[in-house]
Protein backbone atom coordinates (compact mmCIF):
# COMPACT_ATOMS: atom_id res chain seq x y z
CA UNK A 1 0.00 0.00 0.00
CA UNK A 2 1.57 3.32 -1.02
CA UNK A 3 2.42 5.85 1.99
CA UNK A 4 -0.16 8.24 1.71
CA UNK A 5 -2.66 5.80 0.99
CA UNK A 6 -2.05 4.74 4.06
CA UNK A 7 -1.77 7.92 5.78
CA UNK A 8 -5.21 8.79 4.36
CA UNK A 9 -6.88 5.26 5.83
CA UNK A 10 -5.24 6.07 9.43
CA UNK A 11 -6.56 9.34 9.57
CA UNK A 12 -9.73 8.63 8.55
CA UNK A 13 -10.06 5.78 10.48
CA UNK A 14 -8.83 7.37 13.83
CA UNK A 15 -10.74 10.81 13.18
CA UNK A 16 -13.82 8.58 13.40
CA UNK A 17 -13.46 7.40 16.99
CA UNK A 18 -14.12 11.32 17.90
CA UNK A 19 -17.41 11.33 17.78
CA UNK A 20 -17.22 8.46 20.35
CA UNK A 21 -14.97 11.20 22.21
CA UNK A 22 -17.57 14.08 22.05
CA UNK A 23 -20.00 11.45 24.08
CA UNK A 24 -17.99 11.75 27.22
CA UNK A 25 -17.52 15.28 26.54
CA UNK A 26 -21.38 15.77 26.04
CA UNK A 27 -21.85 13.96 29.22
CA UNK A 28 -19.49 13.15 31.65
CA UNK A 29 -21.37 12.56 34.82
CA UNK A 30 -23.42 9.48 32.83
CA UNK A 31 -20.52 8.06 31.18
CA UNK A 32 -18.34 8.09 34.39
CA UNK A 33 -21.98 6.56 36.76
CA UNK A 34 -22.27 3.92 33.65
CA UNK A 35 -18.08 3.08 34.07
CA UNK A 36 -19.05 2.69 37.23
CA UNK A 37 -21.82 0.34 37.03
CA UNK A 38 -20.68 -1.52 34.63
CA UNK A 39 -17.17 -2.73 36.86
CA UNK A 40 -19.47 -3.22 39.77
CA UNK A 41 -21.69 -5.86 37.48
CA UNK A 42 -18.43 -7.17 35.77
CA UNK A 43 -16.99 -8.30 39.53
CA UNK A 44 -19.46 -9.22 41.01
CA UNK A 45 -18.82 -12.64 41.87
CA UNK A 46 -15.32 -12.25 42.36
CA UNK A 47 -13.95 -12.64 46.27
CA UNK A 48 -13.71 -8.98 46.49
CA UNK A 49 -17.32 -8.52 44.94
CA UNK A 50 -18.73 -11.01 47.10
CA UNK A 51 -16.97 -9.52 50.51
CA UNK A 52 -18.28 -6.21 49.10
CA UNK A 53 -21.57 -7.35 47.74
CA UNK A 54 -21.35 -5.45 44.75
CA UNK A 55 -24.72 -6.99 43.45
CA UNK A 56 -26.35 -4.40 45.57
CA UNK A 57 -25.10 -1.49 45.30
CA UNK A 58 -27.23 0.91 43.03
CA UNK A 59 -25.24 4.01 43.90
CA UNK A 60 -22.31 5.65 43.88
CA UNK A 61 -23.05 6.61 47.28
CA UNK A 62 -23.10 3.36 48.50
CA UNK A 63 -19.95 1.94 46.91
CA UNK A 64 -18.30 4.86 48.67
CA UNK A 65 -19.53 4.10 52.09
CA UNK A 66 -19.21 0.47 51.94
CA UNK A 67 -16.07 -0.11 49.20
CA UNK A 68 -12.57 1.39 51.65
CA UNK A 69 -10.31 3.43 49.71
CA UNK A 70 -6.64 1.51 50.04
CA UNK A 71 -3.07 1.97 49.14
CA UNK A 72 -0.75 -0.73 47.00
CA UNK A 73 0.57 -2.53 50.81
CA UNK A 74 -3.42 -2.77 51.80
CA UNK A 75 -4.03 -4.68 48.78
CA UNK A 76 -0.37 -6.44 48.01
CA UNK A 77 -1.43 -9.75 49.62
CA UNK A 78 -4.39 -9.99 47.31
CA UNK A 79 -1.92 -9.21 44.14
CA UNK A 80 0.73 -11.82 45.77
CA UNK A 81 -2.17 -14.90 45.52
CA UNK A 82 -2.89 -13.63 41.83
CA UNK A 83 0.64 -13.43 41.19
CA UNK A 84 0.90 -17.06 42.03
CA UNK A 85 -2.04 -18.09 39.95
CA UNK A 86 -5.09 -18.07 41.85
CA UNK A 87 -7.99 -16.11 39.91
CA UNK A 88 -11.30 -14.43 40.65
CA UNK A 89 -9.92 -12.45 43.64
CA UNK A 90 -10.38 -8.72 42.33
CA UNK A 91 -11.35 -9.51 38.96
CA UNK A 92 -13.06 -11.98 36.63
CA UNK A 93 -10.85 -12.29 33.81
CA UNK A 94 -7.44 -14.10 34.33
CA UNK A 95 -4.86 -11.97 35.18
CA UNK A 96 -1.60 -12.79 33.33
CA UNK A 97 0.51 -9.57 33.38
CA UNK A 98 1.75 -7.64 35.99
CA UNK A 99 3.46 -4.26 35.72
CA UNK A 100 6.38 -3.82 38.22
CA UNK A 101 6.10 -0.14 38.89
CA UNK A 102 8.97 1.75 38.02
CA UNK A 103 7.39 5.07 39.13
CA UNK A 104 9.03 4.79 42.88
CA UNK A 105 12.67 4.42 43.68
CA UNK A 106 12.05 2.76 46.39
CA UNK A 107 14.07 -0.58 46.54
CA UNK A 108 10.49 -2.55 46.99
CA UNK A 109 8.71 -3.31 43.95
CA UNK A 110 5.08 -2.86 43.50
CA UNK A 111 3.21 -5.30 40.92
CA UNK A 112 0.01 -3.86 38.94
CA UNK A 113 -2.29 -6.35 37.89
CA UNK A 114 -2.70 -5.91 33.90
CA UNK A 115 -5.85 -7.66 32.67
CA UNK A 116 -6.83 -7.76 29.24
CA UNK A 117 -9.58 -5.42 29.66
CA UNK A 118 -7.49 -2.79 30.91
CA UNK A 119 -4.99 -3.28 28.05
CA UNK A 120 -7.44 -3.46 25.07
CA UNK A 121 -10.07 -0.84 26.32
CA UNK A 122 -7.35 1.60 28.39
CA UNK A 123 -3.75 1.16 27.44
CA UNK A 124 -3.85 0.54 23.43
CA UNK A 125 -7.27 2.89 23.30
CA UNK A 126 -5.45 5.59 24.45
CA UNK A 127 -2.81 5.03 21.80
CA UNK A 128 -5.26 5.53 19.14
CA UNK A 129 -6.84 8.43 21.15
CA UNK A 130 -3.68 10.30 21.41
CA UNK A 131 -2.80 10.07 17.72
CA UNK A 132 -7.29 10.79 17.26
CA UNK A 133 -7.21 14.22 19.12
CA UNK A 134 -3.92 14.99 17.74
CA UNK A 135 -4.98 14.67 14.00
CA UNK A 136 -8.44 16.19 15.06
CA UNK A 137 -6.17 19.55 15.55
CA UNK A 138 -3.86 18.98 12.76
CA UNK A 139 -5.97 17.84 10.02
CA UNK A 140 -2.72 18.14 7.14
CA UNK A 141 -0.60 15.98 9.52
CA UNK A 142 1.44 13.35 7.56
CA UNK A 143 2.43 10.98 11.01
CA UNK A 144 1.62 8.24 9.37
CA UNK A 145 4.07 9.03 6.22
CA UNK A 146 6.80 7.61 8.70
CA UNK A 147 7.85 5.97 11.95
CA UNK A 148 7.27 7.32 15.27
CA UNK A 149 10.54 6.92 17.22
CA UNK A 150 9.37 5.42 20.89
CA UNK A 151 11.69 5.58 24.49
CA UNK A 152 10.65 2.82 26.40
CA UNK A 153 11.86 1.91 29.95
CA UNK A 154 11.38 -1.96 28.40
CA UNK A 155 13.46 -4.59 29.95
CA UNK A 156 12.51 -8.37 29.29
CA UNK A 157 9.57 -10.41 30.78
CA UNK A 158 9.90 -12.84 33.80
CA UNK A 159 7.58 -15.79 33.85
CA UNK A 160 7.00 -16.46 37.60
CA UNK A 161 4.18 -19.56 39.06
CA UNK A 162 2.35 -18.78 35.34
CA UNK A 163 2.46 -15.21 35.74
CA UNK A 164 4.87 -12.80 33.53
CA UNK A 165 5.89 -9.73 34.79
CA UNK A 166 7.90 -6.67 33.63
CA UNK A 167 7.58 -3.25 32.79
CA UNK A 168 4.65 -1.62 31.51
CA UNK A 169 6.12 -0.71 28.10
CA UNK A 170 7.52 -4.00 27.83
CA UNK A 171 3.57 -5.80 28.51
CA UNK A 172 2.50 -3.21 26.10
CA UNK A 173 4.98 -3.99 23.04
CA UNK A 174 4.97 -8.03 23.58
CA UNK A 175 0.80 -7.82 23.36
CA UNK A 176 1.20 -5.36 20.60
CA UNK A 177 -0.56 -6.14 16.63
CA UNK A 178 2.23 -6.56 14.32
CA UNK A 179 1.28 -4.18 12.18
CA UNK A 180 2.28 -1.55 15.44
CA UNK A 181 5.57 -2.35 14.90
CA UNK A 182 5.97 -1.43 11.21
CA UNK A 183 4.99 2.27 12.33
CA UNK A 184 7.32 2.18 15.32
CA UNK A 185 11.55 2.14 15.29
CA UNK A 186 13.53 0.66 17.40
CA UNK A 187 12.58 -2.85 16.64
CA UNK A 188 11.23 -4.99 19.46
CA UNK A 189 14.08 -6.30 19.79
CA UNK A 190 16.12 -3.31 20.37
CA UNK A 191 13.28 -1.88 22.83
CA UNK A 192 13.22 -5.30 24.75
CA UNK A 193 16.76 -4.75 25.64
CA UNK A 194 17.63 -4.71 29.83
CA UNK A 195 20.93 -2.79 29.23
CA UNK A 196 20.12 1.33 29.17
CA UNK A 197 23.41 1.76 27.35
CA UNK A 198 23.59 -0.63 25.11
CA UNK A 199 20.19 -0.12 24.32
CA UNK A 200 20.96 3.57 23.36
CA UNK A 201 23.40 2.86 20.66
CA UNK A 202 20.82 0.71 19.18
CA UNK A 203 17.89 2.90 19.03
CA UNK A 204 20.46 5.28 17.78
CA UNK A 205 21.91 2.58 14.62
CA UNK A 206 18.63 1.76 14.06
CA UNK A 207 16.52 5.29 13.81
CA UNK A 208 18.98 7.85 12.10
CA UNK A 209 18.21 5.29 9.14
CA UNK A 210 14.09 6.10 9.52
CA UNK A 211 12.10 8.71 8.35
CA UNK A 212 10.88 10.08 11.71
CA UNK A 213 8.13 11.64 12.18
CA UNK A 214 7.25 11.80 15.70
CA UNK A 215 8.60 11.49 19.19
CA UNK A 216 7.35 9.65 22.03
CA UNK A 217 9.26 8.99 25.36
CA UNK A 218 9.91 11.28 28.52
CA UNK A 219 11.32 14.32 28.15
CA UNK A 220 14.76 13.08 30.93
CA UNK A 221 15.45 10.21 29.03
CA UNK A 222 15.39 11.25 25.43
CA UNK A 223 16.64 14.58 25.77
CA UNK A 224 19.55 12.14 26.31
CA UNK A 225 18.65 9.98 23.51
CA UNK A 226 18.48 13.07 21.30
CA UNK A 227 21.44 15.00 22.23
CA UNK A 228 23.63 11.82 21.45
CA UNK A 229 22.11 11.48 18.29
CA UNK A 230 22.96 15.05 16.96
CA UNK A 231 26.75 13.85 18.79
CA UNK A 232 27.20 10.88 16.66
CA UNK A 233 25.48 12.33 13.15
CA UNK A 234 27.19 15.93 13.42
CA UNK A 235 24.23 17.65 12.84
CA UNK A 236 23.06 20.88 14.10
CA UNK A 237 19.65 20.24 14.90
CA UNK A 238 16.94 17.04 14.38
CA UNK A 239 15.20 18.31 11.52
CA UNK A 240 18.72 17.59 10.00
CA UNK A 241 18.03 14.27 10.80
CA UNK A 242 14.43 13.64 10.58
CA UNK A 243 13.09 16.85 8.13
CA UNK A 244 9.50 15.21 8.70
CA UNK A 245 9.67 15.29 12.51
CA UNK A 246 6.15 17.35 13.61
CA UNK A 247 5.68 16.14 16.87
CA UNK A 248 6.81 14.82 20.16
CA UNK A 249 3.89 13.24 22.55
CA UNK A 250 5.44 13.34 26.14
CA UNK A 251 4.59 12.27 29.58
CA UNK A 252 6.05 10.73 33.29
CA UNK A 253 7.73 14.21 34.47
CA UNK A 254 7.04 17.84 34.04
CA UNK A 255 8.04 19.25 30.58
CA UNK A 256 8.34 22.91 31.74
CA UNK A 257 12.65 22.35 32.82
CA UNK A 258 13.34 21.15 29.50
CA UNK A 259 11.18 23.39 27.14
CA UNK A 260 13.67 25.93 26.17
CA UNK A 261 16.63 22.73 25.43
CA UNK A 262 14.08 20.97 23.07
CA UNK A 263 13.47 24.38 21.37
CA UNK A 264 17.22 24.30 20.25
CA UNK A 265 17.09 20.68 19.37
CA UNK A 266 13.84 21.16 17.22
CA UNK A 267 14.09 24.67 16.11
CA UNK A 268 10.78 25.08 14.35
CA UNK A 269 8.10 26.96 15.32
CA UNK A 270 4.95 25.27 14.75
CA UNK A 271 6.41 21.53 15.98
CA UNK A 272 4.08 20.36 18.22
CA UNK A 273 4.54 18.87 21.65
CA UNK A 274 1.56 16.96 23.16
CA UNK A 275 1.72 15.70 27.09
CA UNK A 276 0.01 12.19 28.42
CA UNK A 277 -0.88 11.29 31.67
CA UNK A 278 -0.42 7.49 32.07
CA UNK A 279 1.02 5.46 34.51
CA UNK A 280 0.76 0.68 34.65
CA UNK A 281 -2.55 1.51 36.83
CA UNK A 282 -4.27 3.13 33.92
CA UNK A 283 -4.17 6.22 31.42
CA UNK A 284 -5.65 8.85 32.25
CA UNK A 285 -5.42 12.03 30.25
CA UNK A 286 -4.51 13.26 26.58
CA UNK A 287 -3.74 16.89 25.98
CA UNK A 288 -6.32 17.27 23.64
CA UNK A 289 -5.53 21.01 21.93
CA UNK A 290 -2.58 22.17 20.39
CA UNK A 291 -0.24 24.65 22.72
CA UNK A 292 -2.10 23.74 25.81
CA UNK A 293 -0.72 22.92 28.95
CA UNK A 294 -3.69 21.12 30.65
CA UNK A 295 -4.84 17.56 29.67
CA UNK A 296 -8.58 16.15 28.87
CA UNK A 297 -9.46 13.30 31.36
CA UNK A 298 -10.34 10.27 29.21
CA UNK A 299 -13.52 9.03 30.98
CA UNK A 300 -14.32 5.89 29.25
CA UNK A 301 -11.41 3.39 29.55
CA UNK A 302 -12.68 1.67 32.12
CA UNK A 303 -11.58 3.79 34.96
CA UNK A 304 -14.41 5.74 37.71
CA UNK A 305 -12.75 8.49 39.22
CA UNK A 306 -12.67 10.02 43.00
CA UNK A 307 -10.77 12.75 44.15
CA UNK A 308 -9.91 13.61 47.92
CA UNK A 309 -8.67 17.63 48.49
CA UNK A 310 -5.49 17.66 49.06
CA UNK A 311 -6.27 20.17 52.45
CA UNK A 312 -8.26 17.07 53.95
CA UNK A 313 -6.17 14.41 52.64
CA UNK A 314 -4.68 12.12 55.51
CA UNK A 315 -6.74 13.48 58.09
CA UNK A 316 -10.09 12.87 60.22
CA UNK A 317 -11.57 15.29 58.00
CA UNK A 318 -10.87 13.70 54.84
CA UNK A 319 -13.80 13.53 52.25
CA UNK A 320 -13.88 12.08 48.91
CA UNK A 321 -15.80 13.16 45.56
CA UNK A 322 -16.78 11.84 42.41
CA UNK A 323 -15.76 13.79 39.57
CA UNK A 324 -19.47 15.56 39.30
CA UNK A 325 -18.31 17.30 42.38
CA UNK A 326 -14.78 18.67 42.25
CA UNK A 327 -14.32 22.41 41.65
CA UNK A 328 -10.88 23.66 39.50
CA UNK A 329 -7.90 25.06 41.41
CA UNK A 330 -7.84 23.21 44.18
CA UNK A 331 -5.20 20.44 44.59
CA UNK A 332 -7.10 16.95 44.51
CA UNK A 333 -5.30 13.61 45.33
CA UNK A 334 -6.23 10.66 42.57
CA UNK A 335 -8.79 7.42 43.48
CA UNK A 336 -9.13 5.09 40.46
CA UNK A 337 -11.08 1.88 40.40
CA UNK A 338 -10.43 0.28 36.84
CA UNK A 339 -10.83 -2.94 35.03
CA UNK A 340 -8.03 -4.41 36.54
CA UNK A 341 -9.45 -4.61 39.53
CA UNK A 342 -7.73 -1.84 41.79
CA UNK A 343 -10.73 -1.03 43.35
CA UNK A 344 -10.87 2.65 45.32
CA UNK A 345 -7.22 2.91 44.99
CA UNK A 346 -5.05 5.80 45.72
CA UNK A 347 -2.42 6.05 42.50
CA UNK A 348 -0.27 8.72 45.02
CA UNK A 349 -0.75 11.58 42.04
CA UNK A 350 -2.11 14.97 42.96
CA UNK A 351 -3.87 17.21 40.32
CA UNK A 352 -5.74 20.15 39.70
CA UNK A 353 -8.82 20.89 37.32
CA UNK A 354 -8.40 23.92 35.07
CA UNK A 355 -12.10 22.97 33.69
CA UNK A 356 -14.69 20.85 34.51
CA UNK A 357 -16.31 21.36 30.94
CA UNK A 358 -14.68 19.60 30.21
CA UNK A 359 -13.01 18.24 32.51
CA UNK A 360 -9.28 19.23 32.13
CA UNK A 361 -6.58 18.38 34.58
CA UNK A 362 -2.99 19.74 35.06
CA UNK A 363 -0.84 17.41 37.13
CA UNK A 364 1.09 18.89 40.27
CA UNK A 365 2.82 15.81 41.62
CA UNK A 366 2.52 13.52 44.52
CA UNK A 367 0.82 12.88 47.21
CA UNK A 368 4.15 11.65 49.06
CA UNK A 369 6.53 14.24 47.22
CA UNK A 370 5.59 17.35 48.57
CA UNK A 371 7.74 18.85 51.28
CA UNK A 372 5.31 19.22 53.88
CA UNK A 373 7.95 19.41 57.19
CA UNK A 374 7.31 23.01 58.66
CA UNK A 375 3.47 23.25 56.97
CA UNK A 376 4.84 24.78 54.02
CA UNK A 377 3.12 22.22 51.43
CA UNK A 378 5.44 22.59 48.92
CA UNK A 379 4.24 20.69 45.72
CA UNK A 380 6.28 19.89 42.56
CA UNK A 381 4.31 22.31 40.40
CA UNK A 382 5.45 25.11 42.54
CA UNK A 383 9.00 24.41 42.23
CA UNK A 384 8.56 23.87 38.43
CA UNK A 385 7.36 26.76 38.13
CA UNK A 386 9.91 28.71 40.44
CA UNK A 387 12.62 27.09 38.49
CA UNK A 388 11.39 27.97 34.73
CA UNK A 389 10.90 31.69 35.82
CA UNK A 390 14.62 31.99 37.63
CA UNK A 391 16.54 30.11 34.68
CA UNK A 392 14.97 32.72 32.43
CA UNK A 393 15.98 35.73 34.81
CA UNK A 394 19.90 34.14 34.99
CA UNK A 395 19.81 32.82 31.74
CA UNK A 396 20.68 28.91 33.28
CA UNK A 397 19.57 25.75 32.48
CA UNK A 398 18.65 22.88 34.76
CA UNK A 399 19.20 19.13 33.84
CA UNK A 400 17.64 17.60 37.10
CA UNK A 401 17.39 18.25 41.12
CA UNK A 402 16.41 16.91 43.92
CA UNK A 403 14.75 18.92 47.39
CA UNK A 404 15.02 17.93 51.38
CA UNK A 405 14.41 19.40 54.19
CA UNK A 406 17.11 20.51 56.65
CA UNK A 407 15.26 19.79 59.63
CA UNK A 408 15.53 22.10 62.77
CA UNK A 409 17.45 21.12 65.70
CA UNK A 410 17.58 22.89 68.89
CA UNK A 411 17.24 26.83 68.17
CA UNK A 412 18.65 26.29 64.60
CA UNK A 413 16.08 27.12 62.07
CA UNK A 414 14.63 24.47 59.18
CA UNK A 415 15.33 25.15 55.97
CA UNK A 416 14.83 23.35 52.08
CA UNK A 417 18.10 21.92 50.69
CA UNK A 418 18.30 21.52 47.18
CA UNK A 419 20.85 19.77 44.76
CA UNK A 420 20.63 21.04 41.06
CA UNK A 421 22.60 19.45 38.32
CA UNK A 422 22.74 22.36 35.88
CA UNK A 423 23.29 22.19 31.91
CA UNK A 424 24.32 25.82 31.72
CA UNK A 425 25.08 27.28 35.46
CA UNK A 426 24.21 30.48 36.94
CA UNK A 427 26.83 33.21 37.40
CA UNK A 428 26.24 33.53 40.81
CA UNK A 429 24.46 31.06 42.65
CA UNK A 430 23.42 33.65 45.56
CA UNK A 431 21.60 35.60 43.34
CA UNK A 432 19.98 32.42 41.95
CA UNK A 433 19.29 30.93 45.61
CA UNK A 434 18.03 34.45 46.32
CA UNK A 435 15.42 34.62 43.39
CA UNK A 436 14.28 31.10 43.65
CA UNK A 437 13.22 32.18 47.57
CA UNK A 438 11.77 34.71 46.11
CA UNK A 439 9.84 32.71 43.46
CA UNK A 440 8.31 30.09 45.66
CA UNK A 441 7.32 32.73 48.53
CA UNK A 442 5.14 34.74 45.25
CA UNK A 443 4.00 31.04 44.66
CA UNK A 444 2.88 29.53 47.84
CA UNK A 445 1.39 31.80 50.89
CA UNK A 446 2.30 28.95 53.21
CA UNK A 447 5.92 28.81 52.25
CA UNK A 448 5.84 32.37 52.34
CA UNK A 449 4.63 32.32 55.68
CA UNK A 450 7.23 30.74 57.52
CA UNK A 451 9.88 31.84 55.26
CA UNK A 452 8.64 35.56 57.16
CA UNK A 453 11.62 36.80 59.02
CA UNK A 454 13.09 33.67 59.28
CA UNK A 455 10.20 32.45 61.28
CA UNK A 456 10.52 28.64 60.39
CA UNK A 457 12.62 28.48 57.44
CA UNK A 458 16.02 29.67 56.03
CA UNK A 459 17.06 30.77 52.98
CA UNK A 460 17.40 27.31 50.74
CA UNK A 461 20.91 25.77 50.58
CA UNK A 462 21.17 24.67 47.06
CA UNK A 463 24.21 22.88 45.88
CA UNK A 464 25.63 22.75 42.39
CA UNK A 465 25.62 19.00 41.28
CA UNK A 466 28.81 17.67 39.33
CA UNK A 467 28.05 16.20 35.72
CA UNK A 468 26.03 13.05 35.74
CA UNK A 469 25.30 12.57 39.25
CA UNK A 470 21.99 11.76 38.97
CA UNK A 471 22.42 9.69 35.81
CA UNK A 472 25.45 7.83 38.09
CA UNK A 473 22.97 7.79 40.83
CA UNK A 474 20.15 6.12 39.26
CA UNK A 475 22.77 3.80 37.58
CA UNK A 476 23.78 2.06 40.82
CA UNK A 477 20.31 1.47 41.39
CA UNK A 478 20.09 -0.09 37.99
CA UNK A 479 17.21 2.28 37.58
CA UNK A 480 18.69 3.44 33.93
CA UNK A 481 16.16 3.98 31.07
CA UNK A 482 13.25 5.58 29.83
CA UNK A 483 10.93 5.30 32.62
CA UNK A 484 12.54 6.35 35.56
CA UNK A 485 12.92 9.36 37.45
CA UNK A 486 14.60 11.29 39.84
CA UNK A 487 12.42 12.19 42.94
CA UNK A 488 12.01 15.70 42.89
CA UNK A 489 10.48 16.46 46.37
CA UNK A 490 10.68 14.51 49.60
CA UNK A 491 9.88 14.80 53.44
CA UNK A 492 12.96 13.11 54.68
CA UNK A 493 16.94 13.06 53.78
CA UNK A 494 17.32 9.88 52.30
CA UNK A 495 17.86 10.52 48.72
CA UNK A 496 20.01 13.72 49.25
CA UNK A 497 22.14 11.93 51.55
CA UNK A 498 23.16 9.34 48.95
CA UNK A 499 23.64 12.30 46.28
CA UNK A 500 25.72 14.38 48.30
CA UNK A 501 28.07 12.03 49.31
CA UNK A 502 28.11 11.19 45.43
CA UNK A 503 28.75 14.83 45.10
CA UNK A 504 31.86 15.06 46.89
Amino acid sequence: MPITLFNSIASWLLKKRYHQIELFLKYPEEVQDEVLHQLLSFAEDTEIGRKYDFESIASYETFAERVPIVSYEEVEPMIERSRKGEQNIFWPTTIKWFAKSSGTTNAKSKFIPVSSEALEDCHYKSSKDLLCLYLNNNENSQLFTGKSLRLGGSKELYQDNGTVFGDLSAILIDNMPFWAELSSTPSNKVSLMSEWETKLQAIIRESVQENVTSLAGVPSWMLVLLNNVLEQTGKENLFTVWENLEVYFHGGVSFSPYKDQYSRLLPRKNFNYYEIYNASEGFFAIQDRNNADDLLLMLDYGIFYEFIPMETYGTSDQITLPLWNVKVDRNYAVIITTNAGLWRYKIGDTVRFTSTNPYRIKITGRTKHHINVFGEELIIENAEEALKTICIKTGSEIKDYTVAPIFMEGKEKGAHEWIIEFRKPPEELAYFTEILDNALKSLNSDYEAKRYNNITLKLPKVHIARENLFYDWLKSKDKLGGQHKIPRLSNKRDYIEELLQMNN
